[in-house]
């Protein structure tokens, strides 16, 4: 087994990077600025949606050299306290995100909203002339996705979409581990999320002063249904379709985006997926446990699942399967193990005569020598781990940042975040019609 060290890590990080045409890969730790900066190159940035999500970015983003949080826009007052007590009372705060795109001094903006506000957002702040970093999903609905690639084409605006696993070394390495040969032809993508935790299931928090007076309700619902104040529904919106897109949208995005990034396919073709509320019945309205199965034009398969009601580790990661080997990643590590199916075709003699089990072997080893006398080879194991303290999402940050200096494209453009949106959503669609769902990848459109 051969482990990652540090120099040929950051040679195969930079490597992968140049294959995958992209900008920086490495946390603070390791990172290199694209260009110099005067000290008043500061990109300012404001917030939209400071939940949990929301607040996690926050954090990350403004590790990246010259990037300053200016705003902050939440419908609930709590978050907006909460906004300063973080960052300095002098943020402006608001519950109306238009205050924030009005601002002559916020460059670019990061979206963390629910679900269902995503395309809108997006769209009001590029028209602004904001750039925008789009948490995933970047869609709600299909009709979604060609406004926003639409906008960020006409408004010259950049935008990346939050699936930071694309950004993450680990995934340029198995890009070009694929990319070389290292497992042979591709034939199958195996890919799981799971979580055995009442808030992994999205039991957020609710605070004891939720009300209509601290959380503006009718901004909340926006395009959804007029329905009475809830404060389980605007706290815990992912579980509900009409403001989220259920464990597909939440989690399936993810390993759809490391997919495609890593196998440089647009999307599958074909989907077929099923699932059920089979342990959180709290009166949500999507699965808390999906499985998919779907085809892709490349010649390979990817299966999929997500499961709220795992009794084991809460764990995510990828098996990828080809005809030499096996490749899998997890949080921390890639690992590569060979195992080359034998060149030879063997034999099945043992209900055959004897005299014809010793003819059959010998004309056999005539045209199949033995190779290894002593046994089959050991199998070949390379394992890469990232260092200790390793954060994607800041890779996904100064990759973002980087494009708003330098006009760059970033990794995890509109069309991209569209295909991986749009393939996760599949295995609703397949779920809600109850059959298999039809997709060109190219033209992102249901066939």
């Amino acid at each position: 087994m051969r482990y990652f060290d540090r120099r040929n890590f950051l040679q195969s990080a930079a490597k992968a990077a140049a294959l995958a045409g992209t900008a920086s890969y490495l946390r603070p730790l390791f990172a290199q600025e694209a260009s110099p900066r005067s000290p008043n190159d500061n990109i300012q940035l404001a917030l939209i949606g400071a939940g949990i999500q929301g607040q996690f970015d926050t954090k990350t983003a403004i590790q990246v050299p010259g990037v300053k949080l200016v705003a902050v826009a939440d419908c609930y007052d709590g978050r907006l306290t909460h906004a300063k007590e973080l960052w300095g009372a002098d943020i402006f705060t608001t519950r109306d995100y238009r205050e924030i795109l009005s601002r002559k001094d916020v460059d670019a903006v990061l979206i963390a909203t629910p679900d269902h506000w995503h395309k809108q957002a997006a769209v009001d702040a590029m028209h602004a002339g904001k750039d925008v970093y789009l948490e995933k999903p970047m869609i709600h609905l299909y009709s979604d996705g060609p406004q926003i690639i639409e906008a960020a084409r006409s408004t010259n605006r950049i935008l990346q979409v939050g699936s930071q696993r694309v950004s993450n070394i680990l995934y340029s390495k198995a890009r070009d581990l694929l990319a070389s040969g290292a497992i042979g032809k591709l034939n199958m993508v195996t890919a799981r999320w799971d979580r055995n935790s009442s808030t992994g299931a999205w039991n957020y928090s609710v605070p004891l002063d939720a009300s209509p007076e601290t959380c503006d309700w009718p901004r909340f619902l926006g395009s959804a249904p007029k329905i009475p104040f809830s404060g389980e529904r605007f706290f815990q919106w992912r579980k509900w379709k009409d403001y989220g897109s259920g464990v597909a949208g939440d989690l399936f995005v993810h390993l759809f985006s490391g997919t495609h990034f890593i196998t440089g396919s647009h999307g599958p073709t074909r989907a077929m997926a099923t699932g059920g509320l089979r342990y959180w019945k709290d009166g949500r309205d999507v699965d808390d446990v999906l499985l998919g199965l779907l085809d892709y034009p490349e010649g390979f398969n990817l299966s999929l699942r997500v499961n709220f009601v795992d009794g084991g580790e809460e764990s995510e990661g990828f098996l990828f399967t080809g005809s030499e080997g096996q490749m899998e990643i997890t949080t921390r590590s890639v690992t590569v193990t060979r195992s080359p199916m034998s060149k030879e075709p063997g034999y099945t003699v043992s209900t055959f005569a004897d005299a014809m089990q010793k003819q059959y072997v010998d004309e056999y080893r005539k045209k199949y020598p033995i190779e290894h006398p002593a046994g089959p080879p050991p199998r070949d194991v390379e394992t890469f781990v990232v260092p200790d303290g390793y954060l994607d999402s800041y890779d996904h940050f100064h990759n973002f940042f980087d494009a708003v200096r330098t006009r760059k494209p970033v990794v995890e453009d509109a069309t991209f975040g569209f295909r991986a949106a749009g393939a996760a959503l599949l295995c609703n669609l397949s779920v809600d019609r109850d059959s298999v769902v039809h997709w060109n990848p190219e033209t992102m459109k249901i066939v």
